[in-house]
């Protein structure tokens, strides 16, 4: 369900055949990065977070972190992960294979700098064992919602 409803998401930009089936777990970034032949800074990993009760995602580059100091004066909230078995109820991909494309629509989602050191980045597609090439500025044009 999680990878079609990125492959709807897709489709209006003649992308919904861009997804890359590994045969293998890219859950993590280091599984993602082994099992896609890059390294693990070009794996663009998707944390999902509660800020007072709302879902976000922050998309990231493999390499970077979340910064504390940075996120609760935005946020004006402390940093909550949303528990894995809740991932498809508020955000609507599954552990392993959450992606800013194709989620509810009551999810906040934001892109952060670390992801402009690369022109190529490899998000989940909605399963923990698949991804999809994006060019740095495509994430733009699919995700005119997002915030920088």
């Amino acid at each position: 369900m999680s990878t079609q409803s990125v492959k709807d998401y897709l489709k209006p930009y003649g992308m919904d055949n861009a997804i890359i089936e590994l045969g293998e777990s890219s859950a993590t970034v280091q599984l993602a990065a082994h099992a896609l032949g890059c390294k693990p800074e070009h794996v663009a990993k998707t944390m999902s977070f509660d800020v007072n009760g709302d879902p976000i995602v922050i998309v990231m580059a493999g390499d970077a972190r979340i910064d504390n100091h940075k996120y609760k004066p935005f946020f004006h909230a402390k940093a909550k992960f949303i528990n894995a078995d809740q991932l498809m109820d508020k955000v609507g991909h599954p552990s392993g294979g959450v992606t800013p494309f194709g989620c509810l629509d009551t999810v906040k989602i934001y892109l952060d700098e670390s992801l402009k050191r690369y022109d190529v980045l490899y998000p989940a597609a909605g399963s923990p064992s698949n991804a999809i090439r994006i060019e740095l500025a495509q994430f733009d044009q699919l995700l005119p919602q997002a915030t920088w």
